[in-house]
């Protein structure tokens, strides 16, 4: 059976455990690389990871856009939403319908 997973600092994804997801708070860059490693690589369909990880870990990141799983999608933190959760799933689903059904908006 598939898992969800949520990656980030403890302030930022601690009330997803009481969504009955498994969270892995991580301290920094390089922690947060190995365990997105961790649960890419196990029974983990979902991994949510904060905006401002994806931001430093965006090329390890990048890995996973082709790949049927796992799905990795950006949430924000509690520093704020930047935006880059909602441009990437605006372009997976241009990729998969083939039209910017925003019509320029950004």
């Amino acid at each position: 059976m598939h898992k969800m997973g949520v990656i980030g600092d403890y302030d930022s994804i601690f009330g997803f455990a009481a969504l009955g997801l498994d969270t892995f708070p991580v301290s920094g860059p390089e922690e947060a690389k190995q365990k997105l490693s961790q649960l890419t690589t196990g029974d983990y369909a979902v991994v949510y990871i904060t905006e401002s990880l994806a931001a430093v870990l965006e090329h390890e990141i990048e890995k996973y856009h082709e790949a049927m799983l796992p799905a990795i999608i950006l949430i924000p933190g509690i520093s704020g939403n930047t935006g880059a959760g909602t441009r990437n799933v605006k372009k997976s689903v241009e990729k998969a319908v083939g039209s910017d059904i925003l019509f320029g908006e950004d």
